[in-house]
């Protein structure tokens, strides 16, 4: 690691509350917020204020879940509220999903790009594929099979980037004097059709200051997905649970860049973290058991089968005794299991143990800011992550709370920036400019 290396932080938004279940219901959130963008607005001011680098929208077009007593986990429409955001806010970028399977390469790159040039240079595209038969349902199309997806989305965002890059950097002449808008010989189709998608072209957007869109993928480290992140991505955003698992991951997605004849420095991988920033430990599990005590009794029997023990259901609230300590083990199949034991191993009660969000979509953080600071410098020194997308609990004073206790300790010990690098996503992620689809790329098939 150099010493000029920067921590990245982006923020997740999930929905108008926060990351932890219930959170709507706290008495200092309007529930209203779900559609509300001045709300929004005043998150991503928040998380602009501690110098995050971006916002991160994860897209479910579907209904889900228990909707009756819990939120809508999603924004109503990421890139429309994204929008409004980008006009509210400078530096901040915003990478919103899109799906490769249910949208088509022109409408993407129109509405993407669009992105780009409204927030001057701080848009990025989160590609994903979709299998959800929910999502399938409400486009009127089945489930594709998995090769069907992946070449599809090799299809789309060969597609994609080639449109973007369709009105030539040059193109837009402007001359007023002599009569000329547009060079229309730097403003050509495309042309491109492949199994799945086609598209001709041109589209008529112009650069952004950072030229197109960041790419961006997410999940897990499939075979497939690391084809696309390889060839194309600029960011990874992961699910992984500890640094051993993160490290790894790590590379193998860095030797798919690698394999594509890439720099593997070019894509950045971001690790999840859920946070709770409260004045102890104890007072953070006290505010989440607040807003999260059915879900957590609910999920109380299924401690005991990740840590290999039986816990009586009248010793929820006792800490696990010696006994249950020296036989409890970590559950090979859930990567969580570590984590719950090293929790357990501390001395906590089993509803507290589940109150540090040991079975959260992502490691979380609960306590004062030093211990967020420390998990964050951890990972990051261990090159198990080049930077995180943080969920705060509540967003209405949780994003505030890690900006004010936080973001000051990662600055003082060096791994953060003071200011923002610059005013474009590429510049505060520190990749490359690009413009049109990758010449490393061309040429190539799925």
């Amino acid at each position: 690691m150099t010493a000029e290396k920067k921590l990245i932080l982006g923020m997740g938004l999930i929905d108008g509350y926060g990351g932890l279940h219930g959170a709507w219901r706290a008495p200092h959130v309007d529930p209203g917020t779900y559609a509300d963008v001045d709300a929004t607005v005043r998150h991503a001011r928040a998380a602009e204020r501690g110098k995050f680098a971006f916002l991160f929208t994860p897209d479910f077009p579907a209904v889900r879940g228990d909707v009756e007593h819990s939120t809508i986990s999603n924004l109503m429409d990421p890139l429309i509220q994204l929008t409004a955001v980008a006009r509210e806010t400078t530096n901040i970028g915003f990478v919103a999903t899109g799906s490769t399977t249910f949208q088509e390469p022109f409408n993407t790159a129109r509405q993407f790009k669009a992105l780009d040039v409204v927030s001057h240079g701080r848009a990025g595209w989160n590609a994903v594929t979709t299998s959800d038969p929910a999502v399938a349902a409400n486009y009127g199309r089945p489930v594709a099979d998995r090769a069907e997806r992946y070449q599809r989305a090799h299809e789309t965002i060969q597609i994609v980037q080639a449109l973007w890059g369709s009105w030539g950097e040059d193109a837009w002449i402007k001359d007023q004097a002599a009569n000329r808008f547009i060079d229309p010989a730097k403003l050509q189709p495309v042309n491109l059709r492949g199994r799945y998608v086609a598209s001709r072209g041109p589209l008529a957007i112009p650069p952004s200051e950072q030229g197109q869109p960041v790419v961006f993928t997410s999940g897990g480290p499939s075979p497939h997905l690391l084809s696309i992140a390889g060839r194309y991505a600029s960011g990874f955003i992961a699910e992984v649970w500890t640094i051993e698992q993160a490290r790894a991951q790590r590379e193998l997605v860095r030797n798919a860049a690698r394999e594509a004849g890439r720099d593997p420095d070019e894509i950045k991988y971001i690790a999840g973290l859920m946070t709770t920033v409260a004045p102890t430990v104890r007072a953070g599990l006290d505010r989440r058991l607040t807003y999260s005590a059915d879900v957590i009794e609910a999920r109380l029997p299924h401690l005991g089968a990740m840590l290999g023990i039986r816990i009586q259901p009248d010793r929820y609230d006792e800490p696990l005794t010696q006994d249950q300590l020296a036989s409890a083990h970590a559950a090979p199949a859930d990567p969580r299991s570590s984590n719950a034991l090293a929790v357990a191993r501390q001395g906590w009660s089993p509803r507290d143990i589940l109150a540090h969000g040991v079975i959260d979509y992502h490691p979380t953080v609960v306590g004062p800011g030093r211990l967020h600071a420390d998990h964050l410098q951890e990972w990051f020194e261990a090159g198990a992550a080049d930077g995180f997308w943080v969920t705060p609990d509540i967003y209405e004073d949780g994003v505030d709370a890690f900006v004010d206790e936080v973001v000051p300790i990662l600055q003082e010990r060096g791994i953060y920036p003071t200011e923002y690098p610059g005013r474009t996503l590429r510049a505060n992620l520190g990749i490359p400019h690009r413009y049109g689809l990758d010449p490393r790329i061309a040429g190539t098939d799925g």
